[in-house]
């Protein structure tokens, strides 16, 4: 199999598992919010995850990703070392999980107090059992991505989408509520992180002959590429769940369900490249290795583009459809959120181009400038949730995102462009044809959105959209029917 087929076949694996995982959260979030808890009650669960997301950083560093970049340089080179790897990792994880989950346990009231919600306290508690069961879960999957193995990956992924929305269902209609749905999150990880270190166990640990002697200084290079690691990802978690945190702080439990909710439908509409950036990433850094920077150069230009065809469009079309979408599908309390995700519809567009690049500069060598651009934009998202939640509520909290994730989408391509001497004309001439199929696109939604009144109109508004999109895309040569049938096929 070349590595074109490859791609295409991991990124059908990854999507196929993606679709499950955001399926089954996009039920989870229409039976939490419309059926079984109240906006105070959904925001207090998503409130309370964001803060347990922040503290995952200390246990988790960035040893995951550190392992997976050496995995796949080693895996080829000198095999015997990974068992290494990986029991440097697992020890390191044990030593971290052990120090912060006691503090928690010990802490918690007071910090729940700390951040101006006592009631909070139970939700921490049982974090926990969240932190440890999300951290094997997640090192699991990204150590299989190392391996280059995107089916198994993408199995744990599926697992534990559906996990979590069986058992959270289950345990709020026995009575629990909020928390209740919390255990169910926890109960839904813990299934995943089992699967997905059984597959790491039995299809790759076990079958490395370990080398006799662990290779000089390779145990101090996974911990210090894992520096920068750690510093992208707790910028990357602060800029995605502190504007949660500091709503809720600044304002209420509502205001936390309209932002999170607005947040939720952006990630699901994100799908796909997330989906393409997680099963392309890999090849980069055996490419550079190969010096076939010509084959990095132009899967990355056709991934862009094909990304910025889906997406600029899309989030034009979301920010239209917004409200009847929200207040038909959700309800009316929560036509708050309308606004919230009218301006994240921007984000759409800078995240997916993110989804695309982040991981690959991981696999470039290139993390250390990644953690820079995106320690600085964090920073600047914290002061700009900080300034405008209070003086214009959670909308600010949106606009502060958009700004500066804007600033890390253009320091991301020139790192890119750097590496790789991407071809900016032909970049910026497409994109140019993509945003005038958006603007067709657009008029042909607005002159039929004024007439949605159920949710059979608002589909075909939606179905309006795309056919009229689908005709430009192929029309303008973008879209080659032959090869989506390939793909697809």
């Amino acid at each position: 199999m070349n590595r074109e087929n490859h791609i295409v076949s991991g990124f059908k694996a990854t999507l196929v598992a993606r679709a499950v995982y955001m399926g089954s959260s996009a039920l989870l979030m229409f039976v939490l919010s419309r059926y079984l808890l109240e906006p105070d009650g959904y925001g207090a669960l998503y409130w309370a995850i964001g803060v347990l997301t922040i503290v995952q950083l200390f246990a988790d560093l960035g040893l995951s990703k550190s392992v997976a970049r050496y995995i796949s340089e080693y895996r080829e080179s000198d095999p015997g070392q990974i068992p290494h790897l990986i029991e440097t990792v697992i020890t390191a994880k044990i030593v971290l999980l052990t120090v912060v989950g006691y503090v928690l346990l010990v802490f918690h009231e007071q910090i729940a107090i700390a951040l101006g919600d006592p009631g909070a306290a139970p939700f921490l508690a049982a974090g926990v059992l969240y932190l440890v069961v999300f951290s094997g879960s997640t090192f699991s999957q990204v150590a299989l991505q190392g391996f280059n193995h995107l089916g198994y990956s993408a199995i744990v992924q599926a697992v534990s989408g559906a996990g979590r929305f069986l058992f959270a269902v289950a345990f709020v209609l026995t009575g629990l509520g909020a928390l209740g749905a919390l255990f169910g999150y926890i109960v839904g990880y813990a299934i995943a992180a089992a699967v997905g270190l059984a597959l790491l166990y039995h299809g790759f640990y076990a079958r490395y002959d370990t080398a006799e002697e662990y290779e000089d200084g390779l145990a101090r290079r996974l911990i210090e590429y894992s520096i920068p690691l750690t510093a992208t990802r707790s910028a990357n978690v602060i800029d995605k769940q502190i504007d949660i945190v500091l709503v809720g702080v600044f304002l209420n439990p509502a205001a936390v369900a309209f932002y999170t909710l607005a947040k939720q439908i952006t990630d699901f509409v994100l799908a796909p490249a997330e989906s393409l950036g997680f099963t392309i990433s890999p090849n980069f850094g055996e490419q550079k290795a190969a010096g076939q920077l010509e084959e990095a150069r132009r899967i990355y230009e056709t991934s862009l583009t094909n990304i910025l065809l889906l997406y600029i469009p899309a989030a034009v079309g979301l920010a239209i459809v917004a409200e009847p979408f929200l207040t038909m599908v959700i309800g009316n309390e929560y036509a708050g959120a309308v606004p919230v995700l009218q301006v994240l519809a921007g984000f759409v567009v800078l995240q997916a181009i993110t989804n695309l690049t982040s991981d690959s500069l991981d696999y470039l060598g290139r993390a250390r400038s990644r953690a820079i651009a995106k320690g600085g934009t964090a920073v600047a998202n914290l002061g700009l949730n900080v300034l405008l939640i209070p003086t214009i509520g959670v909308v600010g909290a949106a606009l502060a995102t958009v700004a500066t994730h804007s600033v890390y989408v253009a320091v991301n391509l020139y790192i890119v462009h750097t590496e790789l001497g991407l071809n900016v004309t032909r970049i910026a001439r497409t994109t140019g044809l993509i945003c005038v199929i958006t603007g067709v696109m657009a008029v042909s939604v607005l002159l039929v959105t004024p007439l949605v009144s159920s949710l059979v109109m608002l589909f075909g508004a939606i179905a309006v959209g795309a056919i009229t999109w689908g005709v430009l895309a192929v029309m303008s040569g973008l879209v080659d029917p032959g090869q989506v049938r390939s793909v697809i096929g």
